[in-house]
C-alpha cells in the first residue's frame, strides 16, 4: 500500500463528492456525453496530464511514470440512462427529465479522476505508464468497441475496471477470479402466419398460438440442452402479437436476450433458439426468421490480475474488506477491452440500508453510499502503481 496514495484521496474526498453530483446532475445518455467530456477535460487540464478526445464523446489521458516500464490502463464509462429519476429528496438530483446515473457511472468517473490526482503525486514512482479512459456509451454495449477500433488499447499491456454495486455491502469490495459478467446477446423473432376471422380459425394460421408455443417451449434448450453446471438464461421480454380482438394475427414479432459465459455454449444455445423457432412455426403451417445481435463479450477475470487485486484490497482495507460476490448475468462491455489484454473487473459495495442505496441499478430510486467512492479511487490508484512496479506478470 502506498500511503501517499491513500491520504491523498482522503483529502480529495469532497472534491470527488462534489464533482460526482454535478455529473448526477446533468445526466447525458450514449454518444451524447458532451458535456461530461468537457468537464472530465477540465479535471486532466488541471493536472496537467496529457489527452486526446475520441469521436464522439469520450477521452484517453496518458500519465507516464517516472521510470519505463508496462502500461496499465484503467477504464470509467461515463453514460446515463433513459430512467426517470425517483429520488425526490436529494439535493442533487437529476435535471434532466427521464435521464439519470442509475446505474452509477458518474461515481465511477468521480473515482477514476480521483485516482489521477493521487497517481499524478506518485508519478516519478511508476514504472511504466497509466492510461486513464473515459468510455461512453456502455449501457447499448458499443462504447467499449468503439474505443478500442479509436486506439485506446493500443500498447496497453493490462487493463482494470471498477463498477459500484450496490447489491454488494458498503466497504466490501470483490474481485472474482474467472466468470464476472456474462454475455449479452439480443434474439429478435419474426413469426409468420396467416390472418383471417376470429369466427373462422379453420381457414387461418394463427401467429399468437406459433409464438405462445415457441415461449413456452424454449426453456426447454435451458434445462434439457445444457449443462446444469453452465449457467444460461435465455429471456423473451416483449411480444407483439395482433392488431383487433377478432382477427386471428397473421403476425408475430418477439424479442427476447441470451446471457451465457461460454462462448461455446452461446453458440449452441443460439442455434437451437432459431431451430425451435422454424420447427415450431412449422408445426402450425407458418414460418420463422431469427435475427441474432451479439451485445457483450463474458468478462473472465484473468487469474493473476484477480489475485493482485485481491492483495491490494487486503493491503489498503484489511480482510475485513475483501467480498466474493457470485457471477452475474448482467452484461458489461469491458469485455472488449479483455479482448486486447489480459485484466480484471472489480465490485465496489455500496449498499447501506441506513442509507437507502440497496436498489437495483437501472432503478429510479437507484443511488450510492457516496463514502464507498475514496474505496474505489483508492483501489485504481493502489492497483494501477502495484502492477506497475511488480515483475510477477
Amino acid at each position: 500500500m502506498n500511503n501517499t496514495i491513500k491520504q491523498t484521496i482522503l483529502n480529495k474526498e469532497e472534491e470527488m463528492i462534489a464533482f460526482r453530483r454535478d455529473l448526477h446532475m446533468h445526466p447525458e445518455l450514449q454518444w451524447q456525453e458532451f458535456r461530461t467530456t468537457d468537464q472530465v477535460a477540465k479535471e486532466l487540464d488541471k493536472l496537467g496530464i496529457p489527452y486526446r478526445r475520441t469521436n464522439p464523446t469520450g477521452l484517453i489521458a496518458d500519465l507516464e511514470g517516472g521510470k519505463p516500464g508496462k502500461t496499465v490502463a484503467l477504464r470509467a464509462d461515463m453514460d446515463a440512462l433513459p430512467v426517470q429519476e425517483l429520488n425526490q429528496d436529494l439535493s442533487y438530483k437529476s435535471t434532466e427529465d427521464g435521464k439519470m446515473h442509475a446505474c452509477g457511472h458518474d461515481s465511477h468517473m468521480s473515482m477514476l479522476l480521483t485516482a489521477a490526482k493521487a497517481l499524478v503525486e506518485v508519478k516519478d514512482e511508476l514504472a511504466g505508464t497509466v492510461r486513464f479512459i473515459f468510455q461512453p456509451s456502455e449501457e447499448n454495449a458499443e462504447g467499449a468497441k468503439e474505443m478500442v477500433a479509436q486506439g485506446a488499447m493500443e500498447g496497453v499491456d493490462h487493463v482494470f475496471g471498477i463498477h459500484i454495486w450496490s447489491q454488494t455491502p458498503s466497504g466490501k469490495i470483490s474481485c472474482v477470479v474467472g466468470s464476472s459478467f456474462a454475455s449479452a446477446d439480443i434474439i429478435e423473432i419474426d413469426f409468420k402466419g396467416q390472418g383471417g376471422h376470429g369466427a373462422m380459425p379453420h381457414d387461418t394460421i394463427d401467429a399468437a398460438i406459433i409464438a405462445s408455443s415457441f415461449v413456452m417451449n424454449l426453456q426447454a434448450i435451458v434445462s434439457r440442452e445444457t449443462n446444469p453446471l453452465d449457467p444460461v438464461v435465455v429471456t423473451i421480454g416483449k411480444m407483439e402479437v395482433g392488431t383487433r380482438f377478432n382477427v386471428i394475427a397473421e403476425n408475430a414479432h418477439l424479442e427476447g436476450t441470451l446471457r451465457c459465459f461460454n462462448n461455446t455454449t452461446r453458440a449452441k444455445v443460439a442455434k437451437s433458439i432459431e431451430q425451435y423457432a422454424k420447427k415450431t412455426a412449422a408445426i402450425y403451417g407458418g414460418t420463422a426468421e431469427m435475427v441474432y445481435k451479439q451485445g457483450t463479450q463474458p468478462v473472465i477475470n484473468d487469474e493473476k490480475s484477480a489475485l493482485l487485486v485481491q492483495k491490494t484490497i487486503t493491503e489498503s482495507f484489511g480482510e475485513d474488506a475483501l467480498y466474493f460476490e457470485p457471477p452475474t448475468t448482467g452484461g458489461e462491455d469491458f469485455s472488449y477491452f479483455q479482448d486486447e489484454a489480459s485484466g480484471s473487473f472489480a465490485l465496489v459495495g455500496s449498499g447501506n440500508p441506513a442509507k437507502d442505496t440497496e436498489w437495483a441499478h437501472h432503478h429510479g430510486r437507484f443511488n450510492i453510499d457516496e463514502s464507498a467512492m475514496k474505496n474505489g479511487a483508492e483501489l485504481y490508484a493502489q492497483f494501477a502503481y502495484n502492477y506497475l512496479n511488480q515483475d510477477e506478470f
